[in-house]
């Protein structure tokens, strides 16, 4: 068996692959499980090794209860799992946060694990993959990597906060990045904050 949760029912409902490479801001990942779980999304987990290290300095959780998050997890080096196969119908692939390392992996196309695997499953597929990339200041080589995964299809999407949404805690700043890279999927999650909708524009001012 390559899954470590439940198998789910081919074609039940949409199926999104989330996975969690090993920068700072495991935070952003766990939020998109809880997105997809109040969308009735079917989650499909993969977690870095870089990323359970991660999870340990970040938050109190266990690896076995994030991945009880999921409707699926696999291994990182299961890449025999059902979604490195471009049959396996998904919506696409967030990866949330992703480090430098899987991103560079993904450009190169030179797929050695189930979440770079699964990236490049996305783009030669055409669908949607999103890389909430989390590194800064950024060096050339960076930058050159992310024009190379952007002209292959990818959309770079850095949590960055939105202020105008008015924050008032972390939670909700993490929420508003999320909710906005899921928007690319054609997912609205009630948790962000539209601007026109749930935040009045200003009037212009005259002259």
């Amino acid at each position: 068996m390559s899954q470590i949760g439940p198998t789910a029912v081919q074609g039940a409902r949409s199926r999104l692959a989330v996975g969690i490479a090993g920068a700072s801001g495991v935070a952003y990942g766990l939020r998109a499980l809880a997105a997809c779980r109040d969308l009735g999304v079917e989650s499909h987990l993969i977690m870095s090794r870089a990323a359970a290290l991660t999870l340990a300095q970040e938050t109190e959780l266990s690896l076995t209860e994030v991945q009880a998050m999921a409707d699926v997890a696999y291994r990182p080096g299961d890449v025999g799992a059902a979604i490195a196969s471009g049959s396996y119908p998904m919506l696409g692939m967030l990866i949330a946060p992703c480090s430098v390392r899987t991103m560079s992996e993904i450009a190169t196309g030179v797929t050695s694990s189930l979440m770079t695997r699964a990236a490049d499953v996305a783009l030669k597929e055409r669908r949607p993959l999103v890389l909430m990339v989390r590194e800064t200041p950024l060096h050339l080589g960076h930058l050159r990597t992310m024009v190379k995964l952007a002209e292959m299809g990818a959309v770079i999407a850095p949590p960055l906060p939105a202020f105008y949404a008015k924050p008032v805690s972390l939670e909700e700043m993490v929420d508003q990045s999320v909710g906005r890279a899921l928007d690319l999927f054609g997912l609205s999650w009630s948790r962000v904050k539209r601007w026109g909708q749930d935040m009045a524009m200003p009037p212009l001012a005259d002259g």
